[in-house]
């Protein structure tokens, strides 16, 4: 009865809920970002996919030994403690929230595109909270109507850009590629300056098994979901790039502000492409804001179940945790304010590249939760023969984590470091509470115990 009433995500919206969380609004300008380090950029890209697959691999082992909302915090929790897994639930709702405004930003660009002329700073402000605060009323609706919101937008979002991504090979010129690595330096130095913008094409592959608790059969289709997401993505993004890179002449790339656009003008003329992929872009970002609210909610109400977030974070309707949705949006819309009422542009960059650095916490321990499961005797829960396979992808998930914090850079390493540590008087906060808690209970018990104790022992004897 109560996986009925609570578990609404079947295998395909489970899928679309990957897949709408990682292609966000970044596509539209990934193809551009990498084009100064020619079709080098495209080797990198394959093998961020293979790293992605490793990584949605693991998930969905972890998910069939701990089925549990919460993802990572419940793997990482389970394998190292309280202190590990409060670590990845506080990493993984700051990377949330954080990323919810910065979204909420990039959406309002494209909808100047599709209503020219009416740019000003307060429009711009009431576009970004219209953004994050349609996807949180979709979210306190309930689970069914943020699956239904999921999948259409995915659909939406992904047509138009798998249109463009096989059309452009069919208009697909070798000459406009430019050279394998331009630039100075090894190619192997631009493949990995190239990795380094596209590490993060990928965030969001937990998704599943972050919301395994509202998932249908979370030990079969949170694996299945979490693979077929990234591949879908892996479609957009490899063809996607490899068709505007045919398309759209190398000199002009490289400059290019709307590069899938300027692939549908190159191919079919006039400049209507512009509009559509705009509106596809607007799509795009709010289905992927629209996956990210609930997921903002669910570590932090997974957390707090144990005792290691605040309880408010408990609340949960129709299978949303609806505080943490607030709590999410409410802060995701005062960091937007603050950027457009304070112009603090600098403030809320630095914030950004805390995200980058905070999404890698949870997957490292992850990684390191089912490498710890794996050579801890648990290997009766492991399939004969598939030891050594998970294990291998086990260590090639965490290889690949690692090099996404290594491609981070120093700064967000260092400012992320300094936010996650902020963290710890939380911990201590809620630790502190909880130990009293059990002492008060405790020796309330044995308060209640004694009397009782002295009633039936004999006389003049002292019970112990």
């Amino acid at each position: 009865m109560h996986d009925r009433h609570t578990r609404r995500f079947g295998l395909g919206t489970a899928t679309a809920l990957v897949m709408g969380n990682i292609i966000g609004g970044g596509i539209f300008l990934l193809p551009a970002s990498v084009a100064p380090y020619g079709t080098v950029s495209l080797v990198a890209f394959g093998v961020l996919t293979l790293g992605a697959l490793a990584l949605a691999l693991v998930f969905g082992r972890l998910a069939g030994r701990h089925p549990d909302t919460g993802g990572p915090y419940v793997y990482a929790r389970e394998a190292f403690g309280d202190f590990a897994g409060f670590l990845s639930a506080w990493s993984y709702w700051t990377m949330t929230w954080v990323s919810n405004a910065a979204l909420a930003v990039a959406a309002v660009g494209y909808v100047h595109v599709l209503l020219p002329g009416h740019a000003s700073k307060g429009m711009d402000l009431a576009v970004a909270l219209i953004a994050l605060w349609l996807p949180a009323i979709s979210n306190f609706a309930g689970t069914r109507y943020v699956g239904a919101v999921q999948l259409v937008s995915t659909v939406l979002k992904f047509l138009p850009l798998l249109f463009i991504a096989v059309a452009g090979l069919f208009f697909f010129d070798a000459d406009n590629l430019g050279s394998f690595h331009e630039g100075g330096g090894s190619a192997l130095g631009g493949m990995s300056a190239a990795a380094a913008i596209l590490l993060y094409s990928y965030v969001g592959v937990e998704s599943a098994a972050m919301s395994a608790g509202e998932v249908r059969n979370p030990q079969r289709n949170v694996g299945r979901a979490t693979v077929l997401g990234v591949l879908g993505a892996a479609v957009v993004y490899l063809l996607g790039t490899v068709s505007v890179f045919g398309t759209v002449p190398h000199d002009k790339l490289v400059d290019s502000q709307a590069p899938f656009s300027d692939a549908m003008n190159a191919m079919f003329g006039g400049t209507w492409g512009g509009t559509l992929i705009a509106a596809a872009a607007v799509i795009s970002i709010v289905g992927a804001l629209n996956g990210w609210t609930l997921m903002s909610a669910q570590s932090p109400y997974a957390a707090a179940k144990d005792g290691l977030f605040p309880a408010a974070f408990q609340k949960k309707r129709r299978g949303v945790p609806t505080f943490g949705v607030l709590a999410s949006t409410v802060l995701a819309t005062a960091l937007t304010v603050i950027n457009y009422v304070s112009g603090a542009g600098g403030v809320f960059e630095i914030l950004v590249l805390i995200t980058t650095f905070s999404a890698t916490v949870p997957y490292l321990l992850a990684a390191g939760a089912q490498v710890y499961f794996l050579l801890t005797g648990r290997r009766d829960e492991v399939r004969p023969g598939r030891f050594a396979r998970d294990l291998v992808l086990a260590l090639a998930a965490f290889g690949f984590t690692f090099w996404l914090v290594a491609g981070a850079g120093y700064a967000a390493i260092y400012q992320g470091v300094l936010f996650l540590f902020a963290g710890i008087l939380v911990y201590a906060w809620m630790r502190a509470r909880r130990t009293v808690r059990e002492r008060e209970a405790a020796e309330g018990l044995a308060t209640a115990d004694a009397p009782a104790a002295a009633e039936d022992s004999p006389k003049g004897i002292l019970a112990p």
